[in-house]
């Protein structure tokens, strides 16, 4: 089944920067400028499944656009509450030019997701169920793993290390190569490596969280799938717009998870899977 993403009558970007001047010149729908971020918050929350020994500290700025919220996680100390006193009802071209860049990706996803929400746009929803965060998270995980199409026994480069995901991609005959910059083993154990250039040359497939987006590597990540003709599967909170954006560029599939995320609900929701034709 394939998923396309919204289409558009631009060229496919080259990278997020290219794709922000893109917004901004009004290529893919009204100016920025003449919108405006009606809120901007933030969440700092952490998160220890039952069984493991990690405890998950996570950061998310968000930005409210009409119908649409936009989401970038964050590294502590990275940016200071007082942005979304600073930045509520601020123009969103100004926050697209001028805010640290996790605000200009929220501010990014908003607009892409206001043009074309996750709802109406042919993808696959995907219901997760009620239930503890161990049940929901590996509903989850096991949603993002099942958008590989690899053979058993392949390598599966893992940047940004959540340990159901780890389990679910050697569920479906993969062999993990997590890499994680606050990490240094898995939940069995396994070495968690911070160089992310070793993982892109070793890997058959990679599956990349959102966070790439916040962090700047992203842009290297797609262009090291690209030019190996590996495929490229996001896993996308933060920015899951943004990933989309990408898909059939270089992106080969994307499951998005728009806010509010999973985690912060018992009940049923719906995270969004698209896919397009693997690289040749």
């Amino acid at each position: 089944m394939t998923n396309p993403a919204p289409t558009t009558t631009t060229a496919p970007p080259a990278g997020v920067d290219a794709l922000i001047e893109a917004v901004l010149a009004g290529e893919h729908g009204p100016l920025p400028s003449g919108l405006t971020a009606t809120s901007v918050f933030w969440i700092h929350h952490g998160t220890r499944l039952a069984g493991g020994d990690t405890t998950y500290l996570n950061q998310y700025v968000l930005v409210r656009l009409g119908g649409a919220f936009g989401g970038c996680a964050f590294e502590a100390g990275e940016i200071d509450p007082a942005i979304c006193r600073d930045s509520s009802g601020a123009p969103l071209d100004v926050l697209l030019r001028e805010a640290p860049r996790p605000l200009r990706i929220a501010a990014l996803d908003a607009y892409l997701a206001f043009r074309h929400p996750h709802r109406d746009s042919g993808a696959e929803p995907v219901t997760l169920p009620a239930g503890t965060p161990e049940v929901r998270a590996r509903a989850r995980d096991a949603a993002i793993a099942g958008l590989l199409d690899i053979d058993r026994g392949a390598a599966v480069g893992l940047i940004g290390v959540v340990n159901p995901l780890v389990a679910a991609i050697r569920e479906r005959g993969g062999a993990p190569l997590p890499c994680d910059f606050n990490l240094r083993t898995t939940q069995w154990g396994d070495p968690v490596t911070t160089d992310m250039h070793e993982v892109l040359e070793r890997a058959d497939a990679v599956v990349a969280t959102g966070m790439t987006l916040s962090n700047g590597s992203f842009d290297t990540i797609l262009d090291r799938c690209r030019t190996r003709g590996i495929p490229l599967v996001v896993y996308a909170q933060s920015g899951s717009a943004v990933a989309r954006a990408f898909l059939g560029a270089g992106v080969t599939a994307v499951s998005a998870e728009p806010f509010p995320f999973s985690q912060f609900s018992a009940d049923p929701t719906t995270l969004y899977r698209y896919r397009t034709a693997a690289p040749a």
